[in-house]
């Protein structure tokens, strides 16, 4: 057992193997809800419905109804994802993919493409207004610039921000339970367990919500 963790395939980083655990797990989680799907629901599909209709809500309160049927599976894929990500590091032996770089970077470049895919698909050349300021005039056209410059470096940190904000609460979780277990009695473990369980959530919550808010600025009319 290489590293420490339970599952390890020569050659191949550990994150990209529980990453792919993480794929494989919802892929069949959605097997089991396809197969067993019931008109009234109960047990595991209560269950997922509850946080499909969760991931739902937030979309269409943030972003609109309109927008929610379009961005909904990024969004819900994404948070769903991450959250399987996150948890699998409070297995032990197990690895969070979502305490390396690579895999909180790849989660946060969509988002940052598609941000821009759908402000230039919705307003075309006018979607460069997004970027000027909210005062408009040959007059403001040095503040403009000086806007415009800002409102690029401010787009590109986003994918910077989101990938590790997620990967450093991941990585400082995963890091503590590893101390713990080995300095402290159970006791503590166990506590810093629940709170990486809370951590876990919020975290893929934060993600999920600042992904929502960016896509919903990409579509909206400039102000």
């Amino acid at each position: 057992m290489e590293g420490g963790f339970l599952i390890n395939i020569p050659g191949i980083p550990s994150y990209v193997t529980y990453a792919w655990l993480a794929m494989a797990i919802l892929i069949l989680m959605a097997i089991l809800v396809r197969i067993s799907i019931k008109l009234v629901p109960s047990g595991f599909q209560n269950f997922i419905e509850m946080v499909i209709d969760a991931l739902y809500n937030l979309c269409e309160e943030t972003i609109g109804e309109h927008w929610t049927a379009t961005f909904f599976p990024l969004i819900a894929t994404l948070g769903l994802y991450i959250l399987v990500c996150n948890y699998m590091g409070l297995i032990p032996g197990f690895d969070s993919p979502t305490a390396n770089i690579n895999t909180t970077a790849a989660c946060a470049i969509p988002v940052f493409l598609a941000t821009h895919y759908y402000g230039v698909k919705v307003h075309g050349f006018k979607y460069i207004n997004h970027f000027l300021g909210p005062i408009r005039s040959i007059f403001t056209l040095p503040l403009m610039i000086m806007m415009f410059f800002i409102e690029v470096i401010g787009h590109l940190v986003r994918p910077v921000t989101l990938s590790v904000r997620l990967f450093g609460n991941m990585m400082a979780k995963h890091i503590l339970l590893t101390v713990l277990a080995i300095l402290t009695p159970i006791v503590i473990p166990v506590f810093i367990l629940v709170l990486g369980t809370i951590v876990g959530l919020v975290q893929a919550f934060v993600f999920v919500l600042l992904s929502i808010m960016y896509l919903a600025g990409a579509v909206e009319e400039a102000h």
